[in-house]
């Protein structure tokens, strides 16, 4: 059988069944048979597969890469990029929110304020950090750190992914959309450098909160939308079905979003999504973030308001 730790995607069928079979002729040659001929043989097989597979991925599928169990999330990145990592809690005004995760630490030996949303990877760290939907607090936390940034000259960095901000009632009494309209304002008017990388879903203004930045990098099977495809189909066709349809007709896809100039760049994932191989989508995640602060490095605090500003006002210049 496939790796049972390995989580297979239903438009991944033929790879799963060219997986269990060299697992299958593994097994037999483990047992004394001669075959290892036939299993490198499959074994390029079933990679060309995997390599066809995701060269010609639709929007449906992406989001569904984007959302794979196995991607690496906020905190693998943290482990592989950032050293020192202290997190800080809480908003100072109502509580701790730990859907949205943000501290200080060190990336390749210069200080960092990290901020990003963390999904989980088990039911329970899934239940504690509430899938990635953070509500108020965990913005006025995010607020929070990019102002103390600011005041210490120290740049911000943004790990994006999530479905979207949290739309229970509490939150809403509590004033989510006062929050995250702060959050994006914030962003906006910081005078060091940020950069934000959308690494999984980017979800509507959950995302936005903390991705207006200086950079916007994109994994290449991440999305990135005003809203997810199964609510756009809800509301546009009264007909949940139909997301496949509004997924390809909302255009999230890192290469549709690249050419409108939503986004600055594209980061290469191995075949078969970051999920097959986190490390070096960490890694390559990482020089890509080194590249784009240094940049940006020679830029005052008025000037990179002002490209800032200017970047996000292109984007509307440019669609309408």
């Amino acid at each position: 059988m496939p790796d049972p730790m390995r989580s297979y995607l239903d438009f991944e069928k033929p790879v799963a069944e060219l997986d269990s079979k060299i697992d299958e002729l593994r097994a037999l040659a483990a047992s004394g048979s001669d075959i290892g001929e036939e299993i490198s043989s499959i074994e390029d097989k079933a990679a060309q597969a995997l390599k066809d597979l995701y060269d010609s991925l639709t929007p449906w599928q992406k989001t569904q890469v984007a959302r794979h169990p196995q991607r690496p999330h906020f905190s693998d990145f943290i482990k592989g990029l950032i050293t020192e990592f202290t997190p800080l809690a809480g908003d100072r005004k109502f509580g701790e929110d730990e859907a949205l995760i943000g501290g200080f630490g060190r990336f390749r030996g210069e200080s960092i304020c990290v901020i990003g949303q963390e999904k989980g990877a088990t039911t329970e760290s899934r239940l504690k950090h509430n899938f990635g939907m953070a509500r108020p607090e965990g913005y006025r936390k995010a607020v929070r750190l990019m102002e103390m940034a600011d005041r210490f000259d120290i740049p911000v960095l943004s790990l994006v992914d999530s479905a979207g901000a949290y739309p229970g009632i509490g939150a809403e009494e509590r004033g989510q959309a006062e929050a995250i309209a702060r959050s994006t304002d914030t962003c906006l008017s910081l005078g060091v450098a940020n950069i934000a990388v959308i690494i999984g879903e980017g979800g509507s203004g959950g995302a936005i909160a903390i991705a207006t930045a200086n950079r916007v990098l994109m994994l290449e099977h991440a999305i990135y939308s005003v809203i997810s495809p199964e609510a756009a189909s809800s509301i546009l066709w009264r007909d949940g079905s139909k997301a496949q349809e509004a997924a390809t007709n909302m255009k999230i896809t890192a290469q549709d979003l690249l050419r409108f100039g939503v986004i600055d760049a594209i980061l290469k994932e191995p075949p078969g999504g970051a999920h097959r191989d986190p490390a070096a989508v960490i890694a390559l995640t990482g020089d890509a973030i080194a590249e784009a602060f240094t940049d940006l490095r020679n830029l005052d605090r008025d000037a990179l308001r002002k490209q800032r500003r200017q970047k996000f006002l292109d984007i509307g210049r440019k669609l309408g």
